[in-house]
């Protein structure tokens, strides 16, 4: 099998040669210095001596602000820097350390200001959203490298939304303005397809992604009724654009613990989900066993490869059962740390390679 195939095929729980062995999720920055230190070879690319599957390539079109705008620097003193990012989002990072960032501002807090970003930077039109992307599209083709469209942070029903209002304005909407939350969502789902719908001439797509992010430890930020409300509509166009143009994997990152909602994505055509996160109570053994017919990316304890290889070796045995089950892809629950060491993440590679059974 080409990894297309064996990508498409493991998802839909077909019969396959075995699981795709990605190495999926990236260090982090301090990480990669990390391991840089402690003898990581080559040009710092922690995947190179495994020699992994290809992960579906994203096809590079703009979905988000367009024409899009650089990163602006509005301020920084000796341990942190303010600025703007392409969204308009204004942010504060930490120098010299792995952090996510203190959102300030967010570029709507009123209908008005919805309706100027719409018709300034939210156009499904503007020219520079899909442009020269084809011949790239039928290179990964012709190589048996699956395609996917949508990307983070810019393909999101919730999230789009959310990443706008920002996440507690995002949810006092929901209540306080419901028609302007299908505004919005109704706008970036026409958007996407849009954009969607010029790359399909040129190439085979096998995946649409949506980024959400919508779910922590204690469960989604929305219920399955709000969910099905607001989000459904827009993901039954979706999954309708992927049926017409024979796309056969709908996906959607949620992070954190998504049982509440996982019902309702599934009846609106969800069959691909990650990343299982286990700190947030996600057991893979457990979701392949309620939703048989759900593809299932990661659930494997990125904390284990902080302990060592007996952890790493234990761990890895614990998703053996999903792995047999099929619907299901190996890999870690989110990206890697700095308290893992070079040397335990070679004996996760390793022992992960062995697990899917590729030579």
């Amino acid at each position: 099998m080409n990894d297309r195939e064996r990508f498409v095929a493991c998802i839909l729980g077909e019969a396959v040669d075995r699981p795709p062995f990605w190495l999926f999720w990236e260090p982090w920055a301090t990480t990669y210095l990390r391991w840089v230190e402690e003898g990581m070879p080559g040009n710092a690319d922690h995947q190179r001596p495994w020699n992994p599957d290809p992960a579906p390539k994203i096809v590079p079109v703009n979905c988000g602000p367009c024409p899009t705008s650089d990163y602006t620097l509005i301020e920084e003193d000796e341990h942190t820097h303010t600025w703007y990012d392409r969204w308009g989002i204004k942010r504060r990072n930490l120098k010299g350390a792995e952090s996510m960032s203190e959102f300030l501002e967010f570029p709507v807090k009123s209908r008005r200001d919805w309706e100027q970003l719409r018709e300034e930077r939210l156009d499904p039109d503007h020219s520079q959203r899909a442009a020269g992307v084809g011949a790239l599209c039928r290179k990964w083709a012709e190589k048996g490298i699956p395609i996917q469209l949508g990307y983070y942070p810019d393909v999101g029903i919730f999230g789009s939304v959310r990443w706008m209002l920002g996440d507690e304005d995002c949810l006092i909407t929901f209540c306080t303005d419901p028609d302007l939350i299908h505004e919005m969502m109704d706008h970036m789902t026409s958007l996407y397809l849009t954009v969607f719908e010029k790359v399909v001439q040129e190439a085979p797509i096998d995946m649409i992604h949506i980024w959400e992010d919508m779910c922590g430890r204690q469960g989604p930020l929305i219920g399955p009724q709000q969910w099905e409300e607001f989000l459904g509509p827009c993901y039954r166009r979706i999954k309708a654009f992927a049926d017409r143009h024979n796309i056969p994997i709908l996906s959607v990152d949620t992070d954190g613990q998504p049982d509440l909602i996982i019902p309702p994505m599934m009846d609106a055509g969800v069959n691909y989900l990650f990343p299982f996160e286990v700190a947030a109570g996600c057991d893979v053994n457990d979701f392949r066993k309620r939703y048989p017919t759900l593809g299932m990316m990661g659930g494997i304890d990125k904390r284990a490869l902080a302990e060592g290889p007996k952890a790493i070796d234990e761990e890895l045995e614990r998703v053996r059962p999903a792995v047999e089950a099929g619907r299901y892809i190996p890999e870690l629950d989110h990206t890697i740390p700095d308290n893992v060491s070079w040397e335990n993440y070679c004996h996760y590679a390793d022992a992960l390679k062995k697990l899917v059974g590729k030579g």
